[in-house]
């Protein structure tokens, strides 16, 4: 099977799961999931769908035991909704790429934002050098 083939699975995976997960999982501990992306194997058997869970750890790990509990039920309506001979076995897994990105820009602004001060503040009490020193 063709490389497009698999690409195109794993995006139909992806907007399937989240349609299940939002609209027809009632478990109260899925909490604020979003489907990040699904990695099909070469051999179609197998299949990760990746979840970004937002909140505290302890949320996160409800939300991951919610999605395990469902496990069988999501892969019920996978199988159902796209057809294949034979539909690959899921498993989730917790994607952390997006919580990461988000404390690399905080960072990177909290930084900016230390370095115009740093600047504002030198402008405003420009100090002529003492003597010995060089500017």
């Amino acid at each position: 099977m063709s490389h497009y083939r698999k690409d195109r699975l794993s995006s139909e995976i992806v907007k399937e799961t989240s349609r299940i997960l939002l609209y027809e999982l009632k478990d109260p501990r899925k909490g604020f999931i979003t489907v990040t992306k699904a990695k099909v194997s070469d051999d179609y058997r197998e299949a990760t769908i990746f979840v970004s869970v937002m909140g505290t750890q302890k949320q996160k790990r409800l939300s991951m035991k919610g999605l395990s509990h469902a496990h069988g039920f999501v892969q019920k309506e996978l199988s159902r909704r796209i057809r294949m001979r034979s539909f690959p076995v899921i498993r989730f897994e917790l994607d952390e790429s997006i919580e990461k990105a988000f404390k690399i820009t905080k960072t990177l602004d909290d930084l900016a934002r230390q370095r115009k001060a740093k600047e504002a503040g030198a402008a405003a009490d420009p100090k002529p050098p003492s003597e010995g020193e060089e500017e």
